[in-house]
Order: C-alpha cells, then sequence, then structure tokens
C-alpha cells in the first residue's frame, strides 16, 4: 500500500471513529466466506459499519484520541463494528452472531472513554437500544393520565352498576 493511500485510509478511519458511539473488535480467523458476508449483511442491516483494518493503521489512527486505550486489543486480524448512533447495536448483532458462528470472537470493545473486554460487549448488547428506551419513557409518561382518567371514570361507572343492578333487581 502507497503512502498516500495509507495516509487516506488512517484519514477516512479517523473520521468514522470519532463519530462512533462505540466499537466491538472481533477477530475472524477460521470464519467462512459465507459466514463472513452473513455478518456483514447483518450488520449493515442494523446500520452498523463493519470494517477489517490492519492493526498498525488502527493503532495510528486512536492515536492522541481516548480510544488509545483499546491499542493492546489489536492483535491478529482484526475487524472493526460501530455504529454512529447506538451504542448498544454493534454488540447487540456481534453477540447475536456468536451463537451461529463459533470460529468468530470478540476482542473487547469501546465505549464511553472504556475499555470493554468480551464480558463487558455482552453486557453492553443486554442494554436496551434508543427505540426501547423512547417506549419505556413514553408508556411513562402515559402511565399518570391514562390512571386519571381511570380513576375519575370509575365513580360514574360504579355508579351506573349500581342502578343498573336496583333496577334488575325490581323487576
Amino acid at each position: 500500500m502507497e503512502r498516500t493511500q495509507k495516509a487516506e485510509n488512517i484519514e477516512s478511519l479517523k473520521g468514522s471513529l470519532a463519530r462512533a458511539q462505540s466499537l466491538v473488535l472481533t477477530d475472524f480467523r477460521g470464519l467462512t466466506v459465507d459466514k463472513d458476508t452473513e455478518l456483514r449483511a447483518r450488520l449493515r442491516k442494523a446500520g452498523c459499519e463493519y470494517r477489517v483494518v490492519k492493526n498498525s493503521l488502527l493503532s495510528i489512527a486512536i492515536k492522541g484520541t481516548p480510544m488509545e486505550v483499546i491499542d493492546e486489543l489489536l492483535v491478529g486480524p482484526t475487524g472493526i463494528a460501530f455504529h454512529f448512533e447506538e451504542p448498544a447495536t454493534p454488540a447487540k448483532v456481534v453477540t447475536d452472531f456468536l451463537k451461529d458462528a463459533e470460529k468468530l470472537t470478540v476482542k473487547g470493545g469501546y465505549v464511553d472513554g472504556k475499555k470493554l473486554d468480551e464480558k463487558g460487549v455482552s453486557a453492553l448488547s443486554k442494554l436496551p437500544g434508543k427505540n426501547e428506551l423512547r417506549a419505556t419513557l413514553l408508556a411513562t409518561f402515559m402511565a399518570a393520565p391514562q390512571t386519571f382518567v381511570r380513576l375519575t371514570t370509575a365513580a360514574h361507572s360504579s355508579f351506573m352498576n349500581v342502578i343498573r343492578a336496583r333496577g334488575d333487581a325490581l323487576k
């Protein structure tokens, strides 16, 4: 690879990593082409990017950034999965894919200035996504008004039931 091409790759990688919410680093040795294609398709469908990078280029790209803590994970072939909006998405997709592909291994990850080990990536995958959090927040906001409406209509409903029962008893 020429020097100018390496510099372009490093700058492109720096730009992507600066916007990434989290990283999941994988070792793909032994993964078949079909399985690799399937992993890439799953990640793409979830809105993630997946790149196979040279460790030396990735090391240069993260130098002087908070992501420098993952430098010790850069051993052997490295694939990185990242998402620009949701930190848990790459971890969810990769962890789910691990059930089908024994050869893929998770080296670790990065989120919020912290390096994650394989267990940390697994824990990150269990966190709810943005849409799940939004739904929970909306349900929380809706609970109080729904309870209020139920309470205000309960008295009328109970009163009507008493009158209906009395009417049935008089028949």
